[in-house]
């Protein structure tokens, strides 16, 4: 067996945070290696010490068979060591080949040889099967379709070590299927690929051996082969994972909506929201959320969820339709009024809608919220103070650092500071949670699942939207499906499964939009 990727007595720290302690890794050529571990176990920042971005303070990392210890990322690059983030790192106003050759532009004389650099794209997408227009603009492509170009460009680089971290968190169930082939394809040509995720079945279904991480420090190796979700996961967090979701409701809520001529908590009539890129972004879109219901949303990314929150949520502007929150029409309030009226929004983008990445976690506890923490014409430190060390304490944000900024922790303790904030920051009477366990481990999952289905039980109306196919249906009460902008199909759960959404999704059951 020959050895691609070692890694030996890693440790790392920032600050007081220590993020790796005597982490190790050994990875096979010609096989894909998963790494797991709980949110801050120190994966990304290990990966990222292999790919050149950080010197490690102690240890050792060999690259098939030569000691890199500190390189940098040009040295990683040029040995074929290509890492691929969770967030995207491209450039949204060139094309997909511009982004794929930047800073090592093909020439035609002192031209830049734009046909040279499309072919060149053209050929690598049609050999790995990752296929994308090179002439369309990275702002104009789909969440899957960027994934595609961020592995594109490592590949083009001749990168023979693949690091992927979440790479399935923005993709849909057919896309996902398109990846684990083509990174079959790498390992079967004598690529290595070393995959981050936090998706238990996806580590088991596509990987030959896994490593897991648990508060920095390396705790497991073992074969996928025999190994089970449920074993992977006591490794990780150190005790038994709820995998499956308990979802029954208590006798005091089936109660309060079974009761009849109540008012609904949420009620979108009509709601149409304009696009350049079809009729609409949002096409007269209709439903209405019983207090103490989740209503779920699936559909492939892309098709108009992302525009309807927003405008639900005050962010964007519809052309027409109409938005209510109980018997009070909001369509025409702002993102205060509506946070006031009870609405509470969970962000589908945590780095651009949901967190200021270089304030602290306790200011990012309280923002939009800022109003009610002022004492006179300033803000109350001590009432700020109070309400993170509770937030951080019932949402185990780690590191347990109020002071630190919301930049240094790991994207599933973003995820964490988020959830705090908009589900005990304020009395909410409707939540809009979009995407709510994107990045975040099976611990974290496990309680972020309690505390939609609690606020359920509370009385409260929960909208979930969701890539995640399997936590709609495991979540919610009645599942509506969105494609095209459309609203074109709503059922009952019990009604519900992954083959008949299926075909709603994808368009080929597709009706018309759905009327209410």
């Amino acid at each position: 067996m020959t050895i691609a990727l070692r890694a030996t007595g890693i440790r790392k720290t920032f600050g007081s945070v220590i993020a790796n302690r005597n982490a190790s890794l050994e990875v096979a050529q010609g096989e894909i290696h998963a790494v797991v571990g709980e949110n801050g176990a120190g994966k990304s920042t290990l990966m990222r010490m292999l790919a050149g971005m950080y010197p490690p303070e102690a240890g050792t990392v060999e690259v098939k068979g030569k000691d890199v210890t500190g390189w940098s990322t040009r040295e990683a690059i040029a040995a074929g060591v290509g890492m691929v983030h969770q967030h995207f790192m491209l450039v949204p106003t060139l094309t997909v080949a511009e982004n794929l050759v930047l800073g090592q532009e093909p020439r035609r004389g002192l031209q830049f040889d734009r046909a040279g650099a499309e072919a060149a794209v053209r050929s690598l997408c049609e050999r790995t099967g990752l296929l994308v227009d090179p002439t369309r603009r990275v702002a104009d492509l789909t969440v899957g379709e960027l994934q595609r170009v961020e592995i594109l460009k490592v590949l083009f680089r001749g990168a023979t070590i693949l690091i992927l971290d979440e790479p399935t968190a923005v993709l849909s169930p057919p896309e996902v299927t398109e990846l684990w082939a083509v990174l079959r394809a790498i390992a079967a040509e004598g690529g290595t690929v070393v995959l981050i995720t936090h998706k238990l079945d996806e580590v088991i279904e596509v990987s030959h051996t896994i490593t897991v991480l648990r508060a920095g420090e390396t705790v497991g190796r073992l074969a996928t082969a025999g190994a089970t979700p449920a074993m992977v996961a006591r490794l990780m967090v150190g005790r038994d994972v709820k995998l499956a979701i308990d979802r029954p409701m208590s006798p005091e809520a089936t109660a309060r909506r079974a009761m009849p001529g109540g008012v609904y908590a949420l009620t979108v009539h009509e709601l149409t929201v304009p696009s350049t890129r079809r009729p609409n972004e949002v096409d007269h879109v209709s439903f209405k959320i019983r207090p103490g219901e989740i209503f779920g949303i699936a559909g492939v990314e892309g098709n108009g969820q992302t525009e309807l929150v927003e405008a639900i949520a005050g962010l964007r502007a519809p052309s027409s339709g109409t938005v209510s929150l109980g018997r009070n029409d909001v369509t025409h309030w702002g993102v205060r009024a509506r946070t006031d009226a009870g609405l509470s929004h969970i962000p589908e983008d945590r780095h651009h809608r949901g967190l200021i990445l270089d304030y602290p976690v306790s200011d990012n506890l309280i923002l939009g919220l800022q109003h009610r923490y002022t004492a006179g014409l300033s803000l109350a430190a001590d009432r700020i103070k109070d309400n993170a060390m509770q937030r951080i304490a019932q949402f185990d944000v780690r590191p347990p650092d109020m002071k630190l900024p919301a930049r240094v922790l790991s994207g599933g303790n973003q995820q964490k500071v988020v959830i705090a904030r908009e589900m005990r920051g304020r009395e909410f009477y409707v939540l809009l949670a979009v995407q709510p366990t994107r990045g975040v481990d099976v611990g974290a999952i496990e309680f972020i699942h309690e505390q939609l289905l609690a606020a359920r039980d509370a009385g409260k109306a929960v909208l979930l939207v969701s890539a995640d196919l399997v936590e709609v249906l495991a979540l919610s009460d009645r599942i509506g499906v969105m494609y095209g902008g459309r609203l074109v199909k709503i059922l009952p759960r019990a009604e519900a499964s992954a083959e008949v959404l299926g075909p709603w999704m994808t368009g080929a059951s597709d009706g018309g939009p759905y009327v209410a």
